[in-house]
C-alpha cells in the first residue's frame, strides 16, 4: 500500500504542475480624470479592469489600436490582454488623462 499512496501522490503533483495559473485582474481607476495607477504591469491572458468613478463617460483607448474600450459614467469594463509590449492609452474625451500598460508574455 505504501507505493500505491506514493503513484497517487506523484500523480496529484503532476497534474498541478500542468495546470496553467490562474490569470490575474488589474484594476485601474478613473477618478478625478485621473488614471490610477499611471503605469501598470500585467501578463499576456490577463484582464484588466477600468472603473469609472467620474460622473461622466470616459474610455480606455490605446494609442497603438489595441484597445478601445468605452466606460460610461460610475460603470466598470474589461479587456483581456493578447500580446505582450508597452501599451500607452488615454481617454478620448479628456486627452490629459494618460497611463500606460507593460504586458509579458
Amino acid at each position: 500500500m505504501p507505493g500505491r499512496l506514493s503513484a497517487i501522490a506523484t500523480a496529484v503533483v503532476l497534474v498541478a504542475m500542468a495546470v496553467p495559473a490562474h490569470a490575474a485582474t488589474i484594476e485601474i481607476t478613473m477618478e478625478n480624470l485621473e488614471m490610477s495607477p499611471k503605469d501598470a504591469s500585467a501578463k499576456v491572458g490577463d484582464t484588466v479592469e477600468w472603473i469609472n468613478k467620474d460622473v461622466f463617460a470616459h474610455t480606455a483607448t490605446a494609442t497603438n489600436g489595441d484597445f478601445d474600450v468605452n466606460l460610461p459614467a460610475k460603470k466598470s469594463a474589461t479587456f483581456v490582454l493578447k500580446k505582450a509590449g508597452t501599451v500607452d492609452y488615454y481617454c478620448r474625451y479628456h486627452p490629459n488623462m494618460k497611463a500606460t500598460l507593460k504586458i509579458e508574455p
